[in-house]
């Protein structure tokens, strides 16, 4: 069993940086793989990008690539996600998830444990 609290979340102005975080407990955080998520007011679930097991592979959707940055420190049990160059349109609560699997997936479905999401909100 693995529970993800996440943090950081906030109101920026566009352009601005914010970096969230998202602990883990167990002892078996380094195996799995973490993915953010992220849903807006009257929209699915979206995918945001994943990271595996080691932190070698990290994979993100167009709509964020090159602004925003997945990382992860296993010795802590905690995963990031450093958002730059923010727009309105990034405005959303942001969900952490984990796979068993390790290497990370699109896929909503792949993912058995989620936190609880911390709202990022865009002024324009």
């Amino acid at each position: 069993q693995v529970q993800l609290a996440e943090s950081g979340g906030g109101l920026v102005q566009a352009g601005g940086s914010l970096r969230l975080s998202c602990a883990a407990s167990g002892r078996t955080f380094g195996s799995y793989a973490m993915a953010w998520f992220r849903q807006a007011p009257g929209k699915e679930r979206e995918f945001v990008g994943y990271i595996g097991w080691s932190g070698g592979i990290t994979v993100y959707a167009d709509s964020v690539k090159g602004r925003f940055t997945i990382s992860r420190d296993n010795a802590k049990n905690t995963a990031y996600l450093q958002m730059n160059s923010l727009k309105p349109e990034d405005t959303a609560v942001y969900c952490c998830a984990a796979d068993q699997g390790g290497y990370g997936s699109r896929r909503t479905a792949a993912y058995a444990y989620w936190g609880q999401g911390t709202q990022v909100t865009v002024s324009s």
